[in-house]
């Protein structure tokens, strides 16, 4: 099979990734192997393959959304999980691989701040392949109604934007900010919209902007503009840590910012009274729960999201992470195996 792996980590214009043909890995006990039909490139992937986050594994293969076909079940896969996702069937492969279960956080419902917990493409090889492998009861059911590429986005820029949203605690009918447009915003904004907010994109590129307002985006502005009118919760997507003051100074009284991604460069000193003062809120997310998976997954199911894919061949996905890197991608790109590379 082909595989990506992350040789040496640096700037993408260095070639952190090369491509190497390799035996299609085997499940071990208690996971499943996956034949791949599309992978979603996700920021995350970036901040691997740069370096942005330490080396966890050693040459791993990136991607975490992963959507493909159940190809052989390993040792020890209990029942209900082995009749949820006989051959054959359809499945998801997402960033949370696998959690200890048994410390405080797994005990009281917060698994995704397990110490021991575990991540696809970083902790274990991931979907830049034409197989992977996954702990079958960490493995998410898909919703009907979805192209393969469009259901690829949705395992992470879906998943974590919807965690995100939760914990900005946007109020019914609310007011929200979202900083940065690209795999992940788009998604939320729709889910947003669709449960009654008014949503203000603060942005840059004219691709993104015009996204914006094609989903319904009550206005569409700079990066670092003030909104239109005062925001009752904000999320900020883009890894740039010099918009959390812009964004807190954006707030309403009683307001949270939630911050989506696992990467954010620093941010600038912040003023009390400017900033948080009048119990403005600053949150951070770690991960999602496979609860927050199967919610989200289940939401989309009943509400058709429009899903902005740029489709690439496997054979690209240097080129893919490169055209995130600079902007050049609007929506998600996905990496399909079943492609033929186009490009030069």
């Amino acid at each position: 099979m082909r595989a990506w792996r992350v040789t040496r980590p640096g700037p993408i214009t260095s070639g952190p990734l090369t491509q190497h043909d390799e035996p299609i890995p085997r499940p071990a006990p208690g996971e499943l192997l996956v034949r791949v039909l599309a992978c979603g490139v996700c920021r995350t992937d970036l901040h691997v393959s740069e370096g942005d986050l330490p080396v966890h594994r050693p040459a791993v293969v990136p991607g975490h959304e992963v959507v493909g076909v159940v190809e052989e079940i390993g040792e020890g896969v209990g029942e209900d999980t082995a009749a949820e996702f006989p051959p054959g069937e359809k499945v998801g492969v997402p960033w949370l691989r696998n959690t200890c279960g048994t410390c405080r956080y797994c005990v009281r419902g917060a698994e995704n701040l397990c110490p021991d917990s575990h991540y696809t493409g970083w902790d274990a090889d991931g979907g830049y392949a034409d197989y992977v492998t996954v702990p079958a009861d960490y493995a998410l059911p898909l919703p009907s109604g979805y192209s393969d590429t469009d259901l690829a986005p949705l395992l992470c820029a879906g998943i974590i934007g919807y965690r995100a949203l939760r914990r900005a605690e946007l109020p019914p009918g609310g007011r929200l900010g979202v900083y940065g447009f690209g795999g992940s915003a788009h998604l939320t904004t729709q889910v947003a919209i669709a449960e009654g907010a008014r949503v203000h994109v603060m942005t840059r590129g004219s691709a993104a902007r015009e996204l914006a307002t094609d989903l319904g985006a009550a206005s569409v502005r700079g990066a670092a503009d003030p909104p239109p009118e005062p925001l009752d919760a904000a999320v900020l997507f883009a890894p740039a840590g010099e918009l959390v003051p812009v964004a807190l100074t954006a707030l309403d009284r009683g307001a949270t910012l939630a911050i989506a991604g696992i990467h954010l460069t620093d941010v600038p000193p912040l003023n009390y009274r400017a900033h948080l003062f009048e119990e403005r809120q600053l949150r951070s997310v770690t991960a999602n729960t496979r609860d927050d998976a199967r919610e989200f997954l289940r939401l989309a199911g009943r509400h058709r999201l429009r899903v902005s894919t740029t489709p690439y061949a496997l054979d690209e996905a240097d080129c893919a992470l490169a055209d995130l890197a600079a902007g050049r991608v609007v929506g998600a790109a996905v990496l399909r195996p079943d492609l033929s590379a186009a490009r030069g």
